[in-house]
């Protein structure tokens, strides 16, 4: 069954979730600050995100790994991406995560209310 448009907004997201990395990156952006050096004098976490670099170091894989993970992860519309200088500093899209998390109430249910199967 071909996915339609509005189911596609939902699932690209979700596929790209599905990688354990890309999931816990996710969640280390989510406070930057506890899981990344920061040195305001040079970014601002929030603000611009976290160098790639940082996130190659923690992962523990190849750069060239993270960054065709980060990659999708922008593509999914999770993260948003800002060069500074040579490097590419990655941040959570706050507003785009709440619009999924409440698009996915919307067609999946809202599991506290034991509506699972709502329109």
């Amino acid at each position: 069954m071909p996915v339609t448009g509005d189911l596609a907004t939902l699932i690209e997201p979700l596929k790209a979730l599905a990688n354990p990395v890309r999931f816990q990156v996710l969640q280390w952006l989510r406070d930057p600050e506890e899981h990344f050096p920061v040195d305001p004098a040079v970014t601002d976490p929030r603000a611009v995100g976290v160098c790639v670099s940082h996130i190659q170091a923690k992962t523990g894989l190849a750069q060239s790994t993270v960054s065709a993970y980060m990659a999708v992860l922008e593509r999914a519309g999770l993260v948003r991406s800002t060069r500074v200088g040579k490097w590419t500093h990655y941040r959570r899209d706050e507003e785009r995560i709440a619009l999924l998390v409440e698009e996915f109430r919307r067609e999946v249910g809202d599991a506290r209310t034991g509506d699972l199967l709502s329109p």
